[in-house]
């Protein structure tokens, strides 16, 4: 199952991503998580030192060798230029597995408590005054195109704050939204915004309310959110001790937050998975994105790319298989 993170900067969608990725590990499961924020904080809140989290690979900085790996011999692509960062797999790309032998986990990754880091990475010299951070999250977009994630595994995103996800058809990757949302007007503002925006695209949003002080705040929420409010976390002294760089086990975690992290993964759980859907938005957005810029960035239609008989999902890796 794929999940984001999303919410106003300060929520705390980073420290919940952790958390979760964390707990999921605790228990077992395969856990890829991506830092795609503008602010990478993700490897930190996971446990790694600064200089650690630093050198993590950036994805990024791998965009030619990413379209070049994941193209494989499609013939609907000619050469990784003709890659944009919402080019669909089909017959002959490349698809990913969480536990696979591929650059993505093999060498663009790191262990972090358990679970596997990815970076988009931060703006370099290069960058700054030219380059807008969409081509950085645009590597995001491509893995979770080629990705076929399977029962018991799991994509924790932390994405970057606001509404930001909606300039590309990432926010359609994701099998389920939390929207992380403080008890303030400006926390809940950037939920009516996702809701907004998010309407008629089938993105599943629950919100998680996060540093409740007590039932007047959680009242406040629910007001305002109603059935979208799925739970809400208390503010926590294991929280700010991690922040301070003093971290423990997750069970040392108040018992009450524990409780709302096994909420989030049986909801998560409980998601169907409509792999039809998947591809069938990735081709939409694809269009889109042709049609307004990207045929005349590349110099090429790029409507062909796409492969109208390819079938995204298991069905996919059995016919490689085979």
């Amino acid at each position: 199952m794929r999940v984001a993170f999303v919410g106003k900067g300060g929520s705390g969608k980073t420290t919940l991503s952790a958390l979760f990725a964390r707990h999921l590990a605790a228990a077992g499961a395969p856990v890829v998580a991506v830092d795609a924020d503008i602010n990478q904080h993700l490897g930190v809140a996971l446990g790694l030192d600064d200089r650690a989290a630093c050198a993590v690979p950036a994805l990024g900085g791998q965009l030619h060798s990413i379209k070049e790996y994941l193209r494989g011999d499609n013939p609907r692509i000619a050469s990784a230029a003709e890659m944009v960062k919402t080019t669909p797999a089909g017959r002959g790309s490349r698809l990913l597995r969480l536990d696979g032998d591929d650059p993505f986990h093999r060498d663009w990754s790191v262990d972090a408590s358990g679970v596997r880091l990815m970076a988009t990475g931060p703006f370099t010299e290069e960058d700054l005054g030219v380059a807008c951070y969409h081509s950085k999250t645009g590597a995001v977009e491509l893995y979770l195109n080629h990705l076929v994630d399977t029962e018991g595994e799991y994509v924790v995103v932390d994405m970057t704050a606001g509404a930001d996800s909606f300039a590309s058809g990432m926010f359609t990757r994701f099998d389920l939204t939390f929207l992380v949302a403080e008890p303030t007007l400006r926390g809940v503002s950037v939920y009516r915004q996702y809701r907004e925006y998010a309407d008629g695209y089938g993105v599943r949003i629950a919100v998680i309310g996060n540093k409740v002080t007590g039932p007047e705040d959680e009242e406040f929420l629910r007001e305002r959110v109603g059935d979208d409010l799925l739970t809400c976390l208390t503010t926590s002294a294991y929280v700010r001790a991690a922040e301070q760089g003093r971290y423990a086990p997750l069970d040392a975690l108040e018992p009450a937050n524990r409780e709302s992290l096994d909420l989030f993964r049986l909801i998560v759980d409980g998601c169907e998975k409509d792999w039809g859907q998947f591809q069938r938005q990735a081709i939409d957005f694809h269009l889109r994105n042709a049609r307004a810029w990207a045929n005349k960035a590349v110099g090429v239609d790029l409507s062909g790319q796409v492969d109208p008989e390819f079938e995204h999902g298991p069905r996919a890796l059995d016919l490689l298989a085979a």
